[in-house]
């Protein structure tokens, strides 16, 4: 009796239909996937704003109070009601390099850096760059 091979053409012929149609709906599959994905992230940006929208009706109906209104008048401008007595209390006057705002050392772009670094070789005026795991003098 001669055996029987285990692949026939009709199983050879589902094999290829099935990867067809497997293959056809990766795709759909794929975009249903990230379509969830984005509208899970739309979600949640909507219930921020939301919350943002929120405070910002909350402050606009304590902005309608009166008496949050002379309150904060009085803490921003300074100012001081009918009657009533205000000091203003000076601190004691510090050196002038105290009082001026210190500007941060502005950063050169890298490309300068880079460049300096490579005229610094040139002349011979370059150092060597330390790593952590070593010191300057080894």
């Amino acid at each position: 009796m001669a055996k029987r091979p285990q692949l026939t053409g009709r199983a050879a012929i589902l094999a290829v239909v099935v990867c067809a149609i497997a293959m056809s709906l990766a795709y759909p599959v794929r975009e249903y996937i990230s379509l969830r994905r984005s509208i899970s992230e739309l979600r949640a940006e909507k219930a921020k704003v939301e919350a943002d929208k929120q405070a910002l009706l909350a402050r606009d109906r304590q902005s309608d109070d009166p008496n949050w209104i002379k309150k904060t008048v009085k803490e921003r401008l300074h100012y001081c009601g009918p009657g009533e007595k205000c000091y203003v209390v000076m601190e004691p006057e510090q050196g002038r390099e105290q009082t001026a705002v210190k500007q941060p050392a502005t950063v050169p772009p890298w490309y300068e850096t880079l460049w300096q670094s490579v005229e610094a070789v040139d002349e011979g005026t370059g150092r060597r760059a330390v790593t952590g795991k070593e010191s300057v003098g080894q």
